[in-house]
C-alpha cells in the first residue's frame, strides 16, 4: 500500500467516525419519539360512515316529504298558516314514523347478533371476555331511533324556515322549492361522497327527483281540487 494513501485513510478516519456517530444518534432520536403502534388506538371510520350516510338520508328524506306535502297544500291552499302547520304536522309524524322504524329494524339486528353471540358462547367459541365486548359494540336501537328523528327533523326544517316569513303566496312557493332544491343538491353531494360516487351525477339524481316529487304532489292535488272532490 502506499504511505500516502494510508496517511490520508487515517486522517479522514476520525471525521468518518463522528460523522457515522451523529447518524446512529439522530437515528436513535427518531425512533424514540415515534409512537408505539401497538399503543395508539385504532378509530373505526366505517361505524362513523354509516351512521353519518344514515343521518343524510333521513334528513334528505324530510327535506322532500315535508316540501312536496307543503306544495300539495299550498297548491289548494294561499294562507301562510295552513300551509306551517301542515308542513309541522309533516314533520312531527315523519319523525315519529322514522325514529319507530329505526327502532324496530335496529332492535331486530340487535336480537339476531345477540342470539348468536349466546349460541358462540355456549359452544365454547368465544370467551367471556370477547363476548362483552362484543355486546358493547352492538348498535343501540335507541340512538338509531333518536338520530333518524333527528335528522328527519333537520330536514324538515329547512322548506319551513323558507315559507314561515313569506306572506305572498306565490313567492312563498318558489321559495320553498329554491330553499328545497339547495338542500338537495348539499345532500345529495354529501351522500355521494361518503358513498364513492360520482358527485355531480349523483346530486343532479336527488335533484331532479325532488323536483319531480313536489311538482306531481303539486299537480296532483291541484287536479283534485279542480274536480270538487
Amino acid at each position: 500500500m502506499n504511505p500516502s494513501s494510508f496517511e490520508i485513510q487515517q486522517s479522514t478516519t476520525p471525521s468518518q467516525t463522528s460523522q457515522n456517530e451523529s447518524n446512529i444518534n439522530d437515528l436513535e432520536a427518531q425512533v424514540a419519539s415515534t409512537p408505539d403502534l401497538d399503543l395508539v388506538p385504532v378509530v373505526d371510520y366505517s361505524k362513523r360512515a354509516q351512521w353519518l350516510r344514515a343521518a343524510v338520508l333521513g334528513a334528505n328524506d324530510g327535506l322532500l316529504s315535508t316540501a312536496s306535502l307543503m306544495m300539495g297544500v299550498g297548491a289548494v291552499r294561499p294562507d301562510v298558516r295552513t300551509m306551517i302547520l301542515t308542513g309541522i304536522a309533516g314533520l312531527v309524524a315523519g319523525a315519529c314514523s322514522m325514529a319507530l322504524g329505526e327502532f324496530v329494524s335496529v332492535y331486530s339486528q340487535y336480537d339476531i347478533e345477540l342470539a348468536q353471540m349466546k349460541r358462540e358462547k355456549i359452544a365454547n367459541t368465544i370467551d367471556r371476555n370477547e363476548y362483552d365486548a362484543k355486546k358493547e359494540d352492538l348498535p343501540s336501537p335507541l340512538q338509531a331511533a333518536a338520530a333518524s328523528a333527528f335528522a328527519f327533523a333537520m330536514g324538515a326544517v329547512v322548506p319551513l324556515l323558507a315559507a314561515a316569513f313569506v306572506k305572498s303566496h306565490h313567492l312563498r312557493l318558489g321559495l320553498v322549492v329554491a330553499a328545497s332544491s339547495l338542500a338537495l343538491l348539499g345532500f345529495g353531494g354529501l351522500g355521494a361522497f361518503l358513498g364513492k360516487a360520482p358527485l355531480v351525477k349523483s346530486s343532479l339524481r336527488v335533484l331532479v327527483g325532488g323536483w319531480m316529487a313536489m311538482g306531481i304532489t303539486f299537480g296532483v292535488t291541484k287536479l283534485i281540487a279542480k274536480t270538487g272532490v
